[in-house]
């Protein structure tokens, strides 16, 4: 998404243009959003992932401005270009429009897991992935795509793909690590993979005693 211009004016209004933004838990940010953040993320990433990556993504993008926008025509917290937010609106089922903070937010983070999905990156861990996701919210798809392909294999590490991407989507992918980390991306080692869960016993096995004292105290 074209949308340098926008957001340096934006960092410049700030005074962050050439500094490092306040965290994401700083009192500098409100937590008007902080809601919308949370419901969205645990919606499309499920209750593990931590939904202040996604906040500190809107940080990078409009410094939590509904209002802002782009001359490429990218609008609202999450700056997103009127196609994108339109295609989100059609397969998630939002209402609203691009400027509602509810509703740019709902529509960035389902475009973030939509970017998150690509069987391009699916042996990435799932934290690589998620900055891989930022990189073509930023860059595109084929960017990314891109940018990937090229880095030396196997790939464990941010720092392996960042210098395959463009200039300005490295520095994006950065701001967001910073914000939400207070340092810029490491070098994160190699970990083994998960051992496959074991499967979830029926409600009726993992608390038999539920039963007993429902009878006991007339619960239905």
């Amino acid at each position: 998404m074209k949308r340098r211009l926008a957001v340096l004016l934006l960092l410049l209004a700030s005074g962050t243009a050439f500094g490092q933004l306040p965290a994401v838990n700083s009192p500098h940010w409100p937590h008007t959003y902080d809601r919308y953040f949370r419901k969205y993320s645990k919606y499309y990433f499920g209750p593990f992932r931590d939904w202040r990556w996604f906040k500190a993504q809107a940080i990078a993008e409009s410094l939590l401005n509904p209002h802002a926008h782009n001359p490429s025509g990218s609008a609202g917290l999450m700056q997103l270009e009127p196609s994108t937010f339109a295609k989100a609106r059609r397969k998630a089922h939002l209402p609203g429009n691009i400027y509602q903070p509810r509703w740019n937010i709902a529509a960035g983070i389902y475009h973030d897991r939509q970017l998150y999905e690509q069987p391009v990156w699916n042996a990435l861990s799932a934290h690589l992935r998620l900055l891989v996701s930022f990189a073509a919210y930023n860059a595109g798809l084929g960017g990314a795509k891109k940018g990937y392909r090229e880095a030396p294999k196997p790939v464990t590490s941010w720092l392996q793909i960042a210098p395959h991407l463009p200039e300005q989507t490295q520095h994006y992918v950065s701001r967001i690590v910073e914000v939400k980390t207070g340092h810029p991306p490491r070098a994160t080692p190699a970990q083994p993979p998960r051992a496959p869960a074991s499967p979830t016993k029926p409600m009726a096995e993992q608390a038999p005693h539920r039963g007993f004292f429902r009878r006991l105290f007339g619960l239905p």
